[in-house]
């Protein structure tokens, strides 16, 4: 059972899709991933001059829409929002999820970095659905 969704992870981190794909599915245009991009919010995988999203990027991206366009944050508020804020206020978790994760009581580590939270657990939301996440992978992957 772990080996399917290790399997399933991976295959979600595929960089399948080309801009105009992806830009497609999300019901918008190339030029406004190419913005996306310029700002960091999302680092493409590139083979020679292309740009390739895996189905994981394209999710974090429809988060990046909803916040910039029916959020109304601004990119740099979406920017600054994703260094400074704690997941658990930006995917405004209930009082009792978090009094009952270990990233929220000790505030030292991530959430994802503690391997049985509660919260998740119970939710069923896993780490990396969480924008939060997804904003700190994209960080690591870039430098």
């Amino acid at each position: 059972m772990k080996l399917e969704f290790t399997e399933e992870k991976v295959k979600k981190n595929l960089p399948l899709y080309t801009i105009g794909v992806a830009a497609e599915l999300m019901g918008t245009t190339c030029q406004t991933l190419r913005l996306y991009e310029k700002h960091g919010l999302i680092k493409p995988f590139r083979k020679n001059k292309n740009r390739f999203y895996s189905e994981n990027d394209v999710t974090w991206l429809l988060c990046i829409r909803e916040l910039v366009h029916k959020k109304k944050i601004s990119i740099e508020g979406v920017k600054r929002l994703l260094n400074y804020a704690p997941c658990w206020e930006i995917k405004m978790c209930p009082e009792e999820n978090k009094n009952k994760c270990l990233a929220y009581i000790d505030r030292v580590k991530s959430c994802w970095e503690i391997n049985q939270m509660v919260c998740s657990i119970k939710s069923g939301n896993r780490c990396e659905d969480c924008i939060v996440f997804k904003s700190k992978a994209k960080h690591n992957r870039k430098s």
